[in-house]
């Protein structure tokens, strides 16, 4: 956290003062229940202020019990905890304090009736930030874990979805993000840019960071000629498979890391909501026991519900406006997205949050933990849009939380924020030229092929929560059973195209993944340009040409990387260009960067990028997004990098890949005086 904040203990002022709003508010939120509530009254108004002191302290003794019980039993206890878990504590408190009248039954009433207007009250004391959510996880927070070796600095990495640097750049000298603007003004932080590899994606960047290695991911999605079938990174079983490929045992998070909300596991000890270890660790008790606390806390439950149902009607709101407004560009945004948004932005950052908390407590030597508020939002409104902005100003809000919450952590914490890759914006390509990629490709070879494109980044953020739970009983099973449909909802974007008179076998798989296409023609080994012109001879050049088609890629006879397009061609191997270079308008890195992806033996037998607008950026996606991400063009290869000084002092002038950003972020654990066993130096 920022260096001048010096960590605290024992009791403090304005702990007292915590206190003593949280006992108001408890007393004037029971007042008002009395009013509203028939069968619950009292006497006198200090039988309800009696009530409310009392039943924090029968909370104190009560909660930590039922928290521990539900998390170790299963999800249904923990479900119970937070339906009636305070309706108890409220109840004893009730049947100690004389003076109020009660039965059972409207003691649940009231705790609900109490603690929505609690909530209210907390919303309005607090201006609607979070401070409430801090107060409760550093309450707990202060009852700390010993480490052995305090001396040793602990790193919490904070992964911004998909915020791109020129995004983050205005928001700080806007002043729109208050907390990030005086860590940098303050001059203990520093702030630059980083250029993540082609392609532009959580799986390839996160695997770089964390791993160390970007090879083997060409994509988001892709065709795996090994094992003969289309690998999802967000899907758990596809996840665990690219994991166990790439991992060496000396990740990012190998010293006593933990893993939250990730694809990959970084090689960490422990890990949570990781999608490559949701299947072989589902339902852990730590998950439950996050879940427990927040949702056992007398306003946690409403918290998370009111929330959710706050972004749901929101979006809709804004999803009206954008038509209204006539925005352009702008992509239908449906109930499905509405309700990932809910998860996403509600319940997940409060849980990423509370998880966060307890590794802190714990005193955890690094946490890499990913966001995906911004990212998830840009890509269905835009990068610049209102409440894209406005995610990004509660990202900044959660900043804030942690650097409070890591104050009172047993060792010193320093705090690391990047982004995984920045955000294109544009009309997608399909509603713009009347037909997907896989409808172009189907045509210019007349025949099927299977096309894979619909946006399911979002369901497996969600699926990440739903296998986490799914751990046997009642509630694993509704959750298995969601676990699944949001598996089978990730591989029903496979479909076949038909071209005209072609065959009902499907030759060729097409993928889109943001503005970046992939071209596979099945089967165990990769084709030339040659080949495909042999096999397709109208393929090639019918994508090349295509007006919305920036530049195709591939590799000739001798293993040469090409870049084609509508007016030239560049060999990126020598960089010899015949006519006008199709990669003018991406940026001086394009040909690295895509010379780079066409060696690796994953890539597909076809790369196709979009156009890119030299004026406005706008790029057109092969998914149906406003917001993408993948390939080149725009800002979508434009991250963000800020951490303390003295970890940035001395960094190369140009950060290109996610690999080289993961040797520097593991230097600066070594600064810290992680990593110092002979163990940790592979």
């Amino acid at each position: 956290m920022p260096t001048s904040v010096a960590r605290t203990r024992g009791v403090r002022v304005t702990d007292l003062a915590r206190l003593a709003v949280a006992w108001a508010a408890s007393t004037a939120a029971l007042i008002i229940t009395g009013a509203l509530l028939p069968g619950f009254s009292a006497t006198s108004w200090w039988a309800y202020a009696a009530v409310a002191a009392v039943a924090g302290v029968v909370g104190l003794v009560l909660r930590p019990a039922l928290v521990e019980l539900s998390a170790r039993v299963g999800w249904v206890a923990v479900l119970l905890t937070a339906l009636v878990g305070q309706a108890l504590i409220t109840y004893i408190a009730i049947r100690l304090v004389p003076g109020i009248e009660s039965t059972a039954w409207t003691a649940l009433a009231a705790t609900w009736v109490s603690a929505a207007v609690g909530t209210l009250i907390s919303w309005a004391t607090t201006a609607g930030t979070d401070d409430g959510l801090v107060a409760s996880l550093a309450a707990r927070a202060r009852r700390q874990e010993a480490v052995a070796d305090p001396e040793v600095d602990g790193v919490l990495f904070v992964q911004l979805d998909g915020v791109p640097f020129p995004v983050l750049q205005w928001a700080v000298q806007s002043g729109a993000v208050p907390n990030i603007r005086r860590w940098l003004t303050s001059g203990e932080y520093l702030f630059r840019e980083w250029t993540p590899q082609l392609p532009c994606t959580t799986p390839a960047s996160q695997l770089g960071i964390l791993h160390g290695t970007v090879e083997g991911i060409p994509a988001f999605r892709w065709y795996d000629r090994e094992l003969n079938r289309v690998l999802v990174a967000n899907r758990p079983a596809d996840a665990r498979v690219i994991e166990e490929r790439h991992s060496t045992g000396q990740g990012l998070l190998c010293d006593d890391g933990v893993s939250i909300s990730n694809l990959f596991t970084g090689d960490a000890p422990r890990s949570l909501l990781t999608m490559s270890r949701v299947e072989v660790r589902r339902g852990s008790t730590q998950t439950r026991r996050a879940f427990a606390w927040f949702f056992a806390s007398p306003n946690g439950f409403m918290r998370s519900l009111t929330r959710t149902t706050g972004e749901i009607l929101k979006e809709r709101w804004q999803a009206r406006r954008q038509v209204k407004r006539d925005f352009d560009p702008r992509v239908h945004r449906d109930w499905t997205f509405a309700l990932l948004r809910a998860v996403t932005n509600g319940l997940l950052r409060d849980l990423n949050t509370s998880l966060v908390a307890e590794e802190l407590r714990r005193g955890t030597k690094s946490i890499y933990v990913d966001y995906v508020d911004y990212d998830e939002i840009a890509h269905h409104a835009g990068v610049f849009r209102p409440e894209s902005l406005a995610a990004l100003d509660g990202l900044d809000r959660t900043l804030g939380s942690l650097a409070r919450l890591a104050e009172s952590a047993p060792r010193r914490y320093r705090l690391v924020v990047l982004s995984d890759h920045g955000q294109s914006q544009g009309t997608p390509f399909a509603d713009r030229y009347g037909q997907t990629l896989g409808d172009l490709c189907a045509e210019l070879i007349d025949d099927h092929v299977q096309n894979v494109d619909a946006a399911v980044e979002g369901l497996g953020r969600a699926d990440s929560i739903a296998g986490d739970i799914a751990a046997g009983g009642v509630a694993g099973k509704l959750a298995a059973r969601a676990d699944r449909a949001l598996t089978e909802a990730q591989q029903t974007p496979a479909r076949q195209t038909p071209g005209p008179g072609g065959a009902p076998e499907d030759p060729v798989v097409v993928l889109g993944s943001g503005n970046l296409g992939l071209v596979y023609v099945r089967g165990d080994r990769r084709w030339t340009l040659q080949g495909l012109d042999r096999r397709w001879p109208a393929l090639v050049p019918g994508l090349a040409g295509h007006a919305g088609v920036g530049f195709v890629a591939g590799i000739d006879d001798h293993g040469q990387a090409w870049a084609i397009g509508s007016g030239g061609r560049i060999n990126i191997t020598s960089g010899a260009v015949e006519g006008a270079d199709p990669l003018a308008n991406f940026g001086s890195h394009a040909a690295r960067m895509l010379g780079r992806a066409l060696m690796h033996p994953e890539a597909p037998d076809l790369y196709v990028n979009s156009t890119v607008d030299p004026l406005t950026g706008d790029v057109a996606a092969f998914e149906g997004l406003v917001g993408s991400h993948g390939g080149l063009g725009g800002w979508q290869d434009r991250a963000l990098l800020l951490g303390p000084a003295e970890f940035m002092a001395g960094l190369p002038e140009r950060i290109e890949g996610a690999g080289e950003l993961h040797r520097l972020l593991v230097a600066m654990l070594e600064s810290g005086g992680q990593r110092a066993t002979t163990a940790f130096r592979g």
